[in-house]
């Protein structure tokens, strides 16, 4: 075999998790090197769009060796605490219940449609209700999640 192809293999992916979140996609690929030592690559490939409507596909790659999973999954979590700690002061925007807030109000719609009841029995207080009620969920949990103890 030619030095190129055990170049190939020596990187061959071991194992690949995609999650995929709206216009972006995350890959955790883990890999291993010539040494046999194990590394993971985490690959955001963000989905964009030209003037003329073609797709093209931007990605920034982060390589992560085994010996630093612990201190990258303790700076992981640390930032994403202050992340909700910072969220229950009200002061910044929460995409994801608004998000839901627009997906409820939107199903409302749907129903309205469907139906002549009006939207005029759904108050602000229960839209502002639920929307404090999505900011306090904890997250969700999918196939696609990833647990970094699992690694």
């Amino acid at each position: 075999m030619s030095e190129n192809n055990n170049d190939n293999r020596d990187r061959e992916e071991l194992y690949s998790v995609r999650v995929r979140a709206g216009k972006r996609t995350y890959f955790f690929d883990v890999k291993e090197t010539r040494g046999k030592d194990l590394y993971m690559t985490i690959t955001e490939s963000k989905r964009n769009f030209d003037n003329n409507g073609n797709v093209n596909y931007s990605k920034h790659k982060l390589f992560l060796y085994r010996e630093d999973f612990e201190k990258f999954e303790d700076g992981f979590i640390d930032a994403t605490d202050k992340i909700k700690e910072l969220m229950t002061t009200g002061e910044f925007r929460d995409p994801i219940a608004e998000r839901k807030a627009n997906d409820s109000e939107a199903q409302k719609e749907e129903g309205s449609d469907a139906s002549p009841a009006s939207d005029d029995s759904v108050s602000s207080d229960s839209m502002a209700q639920e929307t404090n009620d999505s900011a306090n969920e904890t997250t969700d949990t999918s196939e696609d999640d990833v647990n970094f103890e699992d690694l």
